[in-house]
């Protein structure tokens, strides 16, 4: 027998603030259709004065914890996949471990940018298989509103601010593809290619938050190079073929590069979960609030072979492929 990490329920939280691209268009100069056809996005949810990545990383939390029919005294490990936090310090992930009333275990944060959420199961999964852990919640939440520059109009119009949530619980199987639940994570990181994809402030440099600062094409160039490695990487580790790919949940950054790695996969559009052109680019949110969707409305069913990945600032990168 194999001890592995099953997703027991899913959640996801949007502010109610919705900027569409015509919105947009009056506030920088861009248009609708420059936005649309160059990225995808027509709309994004910004969070509200005074909310903070901690409240919406809570929403996603609790939304994923009554699916699973459990309660936060269950849970043992709380990891929070953010780069845009409440405060430098404490994590963030201790804000919600608060307010869900937890007062066991350990809540701590992880920084990958856009990879953070694959990222943080790969922590959790590996707490629990060391049996460490028998239940963990793992969140994306991001306010990238909140470190855009508003007149750069190659950024601001990429971001939107979300969070969404799993939890997973320790489980035994035979230990092979069959098997529901994780069956591999996979990370990476180069550090190299920085001045990419960085924010221009921190604490330890400039004293301020500062914004978001990016070289499109360059990141557009790795990313999709380095997200194909990372799903040849996953696929061969469990022996398996792009053919045996049900669902692919992206991380939403920009149309087209989802569209390349369908491709790759030979995977139908219809089999590729979307949200970028509601949600926009949510970093370490995005792929959780795909997840969740798909979940809910019936798209993903129990034995279905769901692929995710991503490629962030750092440059990071990874997948996870689980086993509904």
């Amino acid at each position: 027998m194999a001890i592995r990490s099953q997703i027991a329920g899913c959640g996801s939280y949007l502010p109610d603030r919705v900027m569409s691209n015509e919105e947009l268009a009056r506030r920088v100069e861009t248009s609708d259709e420059w936005i649309s056809k160059r990225t995808g996005i027509r709309q994004r949810h910004l969070a509200a004065e005074g909310q903070v990545t901690s409240d919406l990383g809570f929403e996603a939390a609790t939304a994923a914890l009554a699916q699973a029919g459990l309660t936060a005294d269950a849970v043992d490990l709380i990891v929070c996949a953010t780069s845009t936090p409440d405060e430098t310090f404490p994590a963030t992930a201790t804000r919600i471990q608060a307010r869900l009333g937890m007062t066991r275990g350990a809540a701590f944060d992880v920084q990958a940018v856009c990879s953070g959420f694959v990222y943080g199961l790969a922590v959790a999964d590996n707490f629990i298989r060391a049996g460490q852990a028998g239940t963990a919640l793992v969140i994306g939440a991001e306010t990238f509103s909140r470190i855009l520059d508003w007149d750069d109009r190659g950024t601001c119009v990429l971001f939107g601010d979300g969070a969404g949530a799993v939890v997973l619980e320790r489980a035994n199987g035979a230990g092979n593809a069959a098997d529901r639940g994780l069956l591999s994570t996979h990370i990476y990181s180069d550090g190299r290619h920085h001045d990419a994809l960085y924010v221009d402030g921190g604490p330890s440099s400039t004293q301020s938050t500062g914004h978001l600062r990016m070289e499109g094409r360059e990141v557009y160039r790795h990313a999709v190079v380095r997200m194909a490695e990372a799903i040849d990487t996953a696929l061969e580790a469990n022996g398996l073929t792009p053919g045996d790919i049900d669902w692919l949940v992206p991380h939403q950054a920009n149309l087209r590069i989802i569209e390349s790695m369908a491709h790759r996969l030979n995977l139908p559009q219809d089999r590729v979960v979307v949200t970028v052109d509601r949600h926009a680019n949510t970093s370490a949110a995005s792929i959780p609030l795909a997840l969740s969707e798909a979940v809910a409305d019936g798209r993903i069913r129990e034995g279905d072979l769901v692929l995710m990945e991503a490629m962030g600032g750092g440059f990071t990168w990874g997948s996870a492929l689980a086993r509904w």
